[in-house]
């Protein structure tokens, strides 16, 4: 329990009181937009609230409602549609602040994290910079990282190394940015960030790497959100590493290393590198996580992703009112007004779909009205047609599903496209995705097995069936023709053989992992579905090509 928290019951009644006219003179504002009063007595309300939250302590609250008071001030009499994102953004931030007190007030607890999305739109309509995600939160940022000994390398080769880093990171930020797989675009950019941070590991401007490392860390484990805010975080911390690469006197922004340090908080994990910055820094788990805060703020903000898993559960009934029906109909069980009730139940589908947007899958549904239709006047029922009839309902059913999970609605064909044109799509996508689990597969066993080789001092067992389980995986990409990824596990089997198998003695560190880096830069590929849509994905394949080169084969 909270202080603020405490003292909001002294002043509740008033204060709710205050909101509520505030929220009505605002609407009156809205309606008649030429009447100052509604807006003047508007603003002074907002300025006895304001007030009232600076008295009990409430500091995300007040912060809330100061950015309404200046959104409401720079509002002028008479505005007009322009200003209606403006009167949007504070008639949306009132009901969040007041949301947010009404939970204040029954739980006793204060999360100001959670009005961080409302205040941030109310600053973005008003040209105001962001605040960031790490506002309510405080750390040490003097900590320094513990000496550590950097892996043995020239200075050449350093930079050189550096470089296909940073370019590793970079294919990994692309595919982040865009929304490609963000799990596996993370996993390179992590892979990456440790290795700079291994090679700065002994010096103090390696701090950032030390800390970016930890935080990527934390959101693969912690499963934390692809935020804006986070890609934003993740496309800055690209152009430091070049500052960071130009001087050995680099010192990362605070306001960086701040915001490295809120996602090891937020992210309740303990992999070796955030456990090691936890510790360093001595950060406490916060009282809670992403997918928390998410939850509680769309309950703050309305309906929202509620009411679309309601009506999406309400469709989804009325879809298996329709199934039964043509089960019973196709099995000859149907009662005698059978097939006028599944003319029905489609009828008031069709119309539902259409008024909630999903015109192309209503309009599909409501062709096979019609069909049903010639059915009750008397014709027979065409078995081919019955078939059609269930793959719409399958489709209907797979468009109505994004609703429930809050997917933008997608780009729809009028009608289901042809039976065999969609057995044959579905045949070969299925067929692809095998191939690219089986491919998937072969590369993590092959970087587990190096692992293991590599930590019993060399003991080749661990490798002997390495090339032969690399070769299925060069057969398997050429046969869904993907050459170059083929020629490049191909020759991370010839290193393999060559330097390892062969070899009397085992490869340098560095040597071993650059192969992983390859290895990695070809699973991210894989990874990341770049073989169902790979036209623009050649780069990551680049990637992969920088690191066989490196090993000394040609790529």
């Amino acid at each position: 329990m909270t202080a603020g928290a405490t003292s909001l019951s002294l002043v509740r009644d008033e204060l709710f009181s205050t909101m509520e006219q505030t929220e009505q003179q605002l609407e009156q504002f809205i309606s008649e937009r030429d009447n100052g009063s509604h807006l003047q007595q508007a603003v002074e309300s907002l300025q006895q609230i304001r007030g009232t939250l600076n008295l009990i302590g409430l500091a995300g609250a007040e912060l809330l409602a100061q950015e309404i008071l200046q959104q409401a001030t720079d509002i002028p009499v008479g505005a007009g549609a322009e200003r209606n994102a403006q009167l949007s953004a504070l008639s949306s931030g009132m009901h969040v602040l007041r949301r947010y007190l009404e939970t204040v007030d029954l739980h006793r607890q204060e999360f100001p994290e959670l009005l961080l999305p409302a205040i941030n739109e109310l600053r973005q309509t008003n040209a105001q910079a962001l605040l960031p995600e790490s506002f309510f939160f405080s750390a040490r940022l003097d900590v320094q990282r513990p000496p550590l000994a950097a892996k043995p390398a020239t200075q050449s080769n350093r930079v050189a190394e550096a470089r296909r880093m940073r370019h590793m990171y970079q294919v990994g930020l692309l595919g982040f940015l865009r929304g490609d797989n963000p799990q596996a675009s993370l996993k390179l950019m992590a892979r990456a960030m440790q290795r700079l941070d291994q090679l700065y590991a002994s010096e103090s401007r390696g701090r950032l790497c030390w800390l970016a490392a930890a935080a990527l860390e934390a959101c693969l484990d912690g499963q934390l959100l692809p935020r804006q805010s986070r890609k934003l975080l993740f496309a800055r911390l690209d152009r430091e590493l070049k500052q960071l690469f130009a001087s050995e006197q680099y010192d990362a922004p605070r306001s960086l290393l701040k915001e490295l340090l809120y996602l090891v908080a937020l992210a309740d994990t303990q992999g070796p590198l955030v456990s090691s910055v936890r510790g360093a820094f001595g950060l406490n788990s916060l009282p809670f996580t992403d997918h928390l805060l998410e939850d509680a703020y769309k309950n703050l903000a309305g309906p929202g992703q509620g009411v679309m898993r309601s009506l999406s559960s309400a469709i989804r009934d009325e879809l298996a009112s329709l199934k039964d029906y043509l089960d019973l109909i196709e099995r000859g069980a149907a009662p005698a007004d059978g097939l006028s009730n599944l003319h029905a139940v489609m009828g008031k589908l069709s119309k539902t779909l259409g008024m909630v947007g999903l015109s192309a899958a209503g309009n599909a549904l409501q062709v096979q009205v019609q069909l049903v239709s010639v059915w009750i006047e008397g014709a027979a029922i065409d078995p081919a047609a019955m078939l059609k009839l269930a793959d719409t309902v399958l489709y209907v059913e797979g468009v109505v599903a994004s609703l429930e999970h809050g997917k933008a609605r997608p780009s729809l064909p009028k009608a289901p496209p042809d039976d065999e044109q969609l057995f044959a799509v579905n045949q070969l996508r299925e067929a692809r995705i095998v191939v690219i689990d089986e491919a998937h597969g072969g590369i993590a066993m092959a970087k587990r097995a190096i692992t293991a080789y590599l930590e019993s001092a060399g003991d080749k067992m661990h490798l002997s069936n390495i090339p032969v389980v690399l070769h299925a995986v060069r057969g398997g990409l050429l046969f869904i023709d993907q050459p170059r990824a083929a020629a490049l596990i191909d020759d991370c089997a010839e290193y393999i053989r060559m330097h390892m198998l062969e070899a009397p003695q085992i490869p340098s560190e560095q040597m071993l992992d650059t192969l992983a880096d390859a290895l990695t830069s070809l699973e991210y590929f894989l990874e990341g579905g770049a073989l169902l849509r790979n036209e623009d994905r050649a780069y990551v394949l680049d990637l992969a090509a920088e690191s066989v080169s490196a090993l000394g084969i040609a790529g």
